[in-house]
């Protein structure tokens, strides 16, 4: 029997419960995997505690997992028993057995181990698509990244220094400060104790950034605004200490006739080439070790409570796996 972790009622990290499952066969257009790795994201804490909403009740969480294929369903093309693949996808990660829809499936590379696709699937993706796709990270950029030291500012980090961005940070920790800068950051400053508005100012020599990339929310609104130069972007694509309160259209204007926008990955890999593109691109930058992935924490399966403890507190950096 299979075992995955069960939440039957939203609430802090104890409703997370390993339970014996067993899962049905796979339907056409599935195939099952039994998973060697699976990511942890705040994502994973916005359904638990219901900040978002699952499709049903109850529901095991988690979108990031990787594994090997074990049993194929009618009408698969393309994948077959002991493929080696990775997802980011709907919910039902932490499980040590799952079925996934191919059309959400990518086989891994050889030179890449599950563990490390595992680690990077959805970070790696969402890195992806905000550095390339909802704003063109160049050599002209100069971008703040909130949580530089966090699973997605990590690989972000990276991947902008590569694209030849002058990168700023934010991290709450002078352990989490360095290692940030050894992963990209030319400037990291401590919200916890610098007015991280007037230091990105200061850096910038009063003309501010181009882009903040933000997935802080409630913590950071509207300070984040305040570091964008006029006709820059806000991209708020997270909330881990809350959302952001409604608010009024006009202050963009009022703040340098800025944009904003809340992107979400899954609508950057709606489709099968979306997706594929997106990996590729991916699995690209890190096998060329411009982009390394930092599997920093690993918890069993059964510890999944202590794992979201532990990302809630900010206690962690890089990514966190569960492993069934």
């Amino acid at each position: 029997m299979a075992q995955a972790i069960v939440v039957r009622a939203l609430g802090g990290p104890e409703v997370l419960k390993l339970e014996g499952v067993t899962p049905p066969s796979p339907g056409p257009g599935e195939v099952q995997i039994r998973q060697v790795a699976i990511g942890v994201n705040f994502i994973d804490v916005y359904f638990r505690t219901g900040l978002y909403k699952s499709a049903e009740m109850p529901f095991i969480p988690g979108k990031e997992g990787a594994g090997i294929v074990t049993i194929v369903g009618d009408g698969v093309n393309g994948f077959s028993v002991g493929d080696r693949v990775a997802y980011a996808s709907s919910d039902g990660a932490y499980s040590s057995e799952r079925n996934v829809e191919v059309s959400q499936l990518v086989k891994v590379p050889d030179e890449i181990s599950l563990e490390t696709a595992a680690a990077m699937m959805l970070k790696g993706m969402t890195a992806q698509y905000l550095l390339n796709q909802t704003f063109k990270v160049g050599p002209e950029t100069t971008l703040l990244f909130h949580a530089a030291a966090g699973g997605v500012g990590l690989i972000a980090g990276q991947w902008a220094k590569a694209l030849g961005a002058t990168v700023i940070g934010t991290a709450g920790s002078q352990d989490k400060i360095d290692l940030a800068l050894a992963h990209g950051y030319d400037h990291v400053i401590n919200y916890r104790t610098e007015d991280f508005v007037s230091r990105v100012k200061e850096i910038t020599g009063g003309k501010g950034v181009d882009v903040v990339y933000d997935s802080v929310g409630k913590d950071t609104y509207p300070a984040s605004l305040d570091c964008i130069k006029p006709r820059g972007l806000w991209v708020s694509f997270g909330n881990s200490s809350g959302p952001v309160d409604a608010f009024s259209i006009g202050i963009l204007a009022q703040k340098g006739s800025l944009f904003a926008t809340r992107p979400t990955l899954f609508s950057y890999v709606s489709t099968r080439a979306a997706l594929e593109a997106c990996a590729n691109s991916l699995f690209e930058v890190v096998r060329s070790n411009k982009v390394r992935i930092n599997i920093n924490q690993t918890y069993a399966l059964a510890d999944a409570a202590k794992a979201h403890a532990d990302l809630e507190a900010r206690k962690t950096s890089g990514t966190t796996l569960l492993i069934p």
